[in-house]
């Protein structure tokens, strides 16, 4: 028997899911309706935050929560090199300039001190860094007590990108605190897109413990009007409505939030399973040969990951290059893809982009460009097989002894 072709991430579709879409079709509301507000209470007591505003992608998620934060065209913010583009987009969106700060060399995630390094240049050219915008890469949540600490210093907001990182966990003094709670951020950005946690097809949410920015992100996912009487310059009658503010079309419906209620009752099990998947890759990365050549990201101490990604690196030998370290890593692409292993590069870094070749940059980012070089992200969702793994284990082993 052919084996199955293998995506690096994909959507778990169960018959719940399909009767649950299928319930909402035949209801009453298609678009915004009860079914937004059910998805988005319980998101909100899953991730321990008081407010959820569910959204139409991670990316809307971004760009509001920037816009609710302060972002203008008198001022930016600072994300992660090693990020998807949409990190750094929300803040251009609203006008803002977005920096970009270096990655720790071993978590791949940015920290307080290269965010420090991205805001010191930013000063330099007279911009005021208005947001934080640390990314939980893979899955493990950012060092969010210390770069809080650094946003009250230069008087910044944190937007949490917990686009990874659903169900995920950090401890903090002894405490465990959940990814998305935004105990140490003022936002916190979720995405459903099908290769994540769990997924509306589209979608996202921002999570914050502010009311009166909640109040506003309400506003602004639908044009920016309001039916407030007391925010209305006059009112004509039942049916009146005013825009008050520049808002978009960043709806998400009854539809696909009826398919993200249902996913999330699941999120435990999902969430076990990766857990588990990635058990047996370490466990598998553990033996001598592949141990030489291949290293796991590693997950920072008091980190539970929510491992939306498990990525693999190529080791670094004695003297070599980074062109000749992204030649082993190709090879090692190329090999599992004549398998029918199909991996994916997380990410090709922010600033190699043409749009964003001149964003202000912390340092020389020589961290987020060695990941880069020598990053892999392997199969990984809740539908794979034990033996799925073991297959692309024996591949990896198989290039390694080539």
């Amino acid at each position: 028997m052919t084996p199955r072709p293998l995506p690096y991430g994909r959507q778990c579709i169960e018959e719940d899911d399909v009767q649950a879409v299928t319930d909402a079709l035949r209801g009453d509301w298609l678009t915004q309706g009860p079914g937004v507000a059910r998805f988005e209470e319980a998101l909100a007591e899953r991730c321990g935050a008081p407010y959820a505003v569910a959204v139409a992608s991670g990316t809307a998620a971004l760009h509001l929560s920037s816009m609710v934060a302060g972002v203008d065209t008198q001022n930016g913010g600072i994300t992660s090199a090693m990020t998807f583009v949409a990190s750094a987009n929300g803040i251009r969106y609203s006008g803002g300039v977005a920096a970009l700060a270096d990655i720790d060399p071993d978590t791949a995630i940015v920290t307080a001190p290269t965010l420090s390094v991205a805001a010191d240049e930013l000063q330099k050219q007279g911009i005021r860094a208005r947001v934080l915008v640390p990314v939980d890469y893979a899955g493990a949540v950012a060092d969010l007590p210390a770069i809080a600490d650094l946003a009250r210093r230069l008087g910044a907001r944190v937007i949490e990108d917990a686009a990874h990182s659903l169900g995920a966990t950090y401890r903090h003094e002894g405490e465990v605190y959940r990814a998305g709670s935004c105990t140490h951020s003022d936002f916190a950005i979720l995405s459903f897109h099908p290769v994540k946690h769990l997924t509306t097809i589209e979608g996202g949410a921002i999570l914050t413990r502010d009311e009166g920015a909640y109040r506003q992100l309400l506003e602004l996912r639908s044009h920016g009007i309001t039916r407030d009487p007391a925010r209305m310059s006059k009112n004509d009658g039942p049916w009146y409505q005013e825009q008050t503010a520049m808002g978009y079309h960043y709806r998400l419906g009854d539809v696909p939030c009826a398919l993200g209620l249902s996913q999330l009752k699941k999120l435990d099990r999902f969430l076990s399973r990766r857990r588990a998947l990635a058990a047996r890759y370490d466990a598998g990365l553990g033996d001598a040969a592949l141990r030489a050549t291949l290293e796991p990201l590693p997950v920072r101490h008091g980190v539970s990951s929510a491992y939306h990604l498990y990525v693999l690196r190529t080791r670094a030998r004695p003297g070599e290059g980074l062109s000749a370290l992204a030649d082993r890593r190709r090879a090692l692409y190329h090999r599992l893809l004549a398998a029918e292993i199909y991996t994916q590069v997380h990410y090709v870094p922010v600033h190699h982009h043409p749009v964003h070749h001149d964003a202000p940059r912390g340092g020389s980012l020589s961290a987020a460009e060695h990941h880069y070089s020598r990053c892999l992200s392997l199969p990984l969702y809740p539908d794979m097989r034990d033996e799925d793994v073991d297959r692309v284990l024996e591949v990896l082993a198989e290039a390694g002894a080539s």
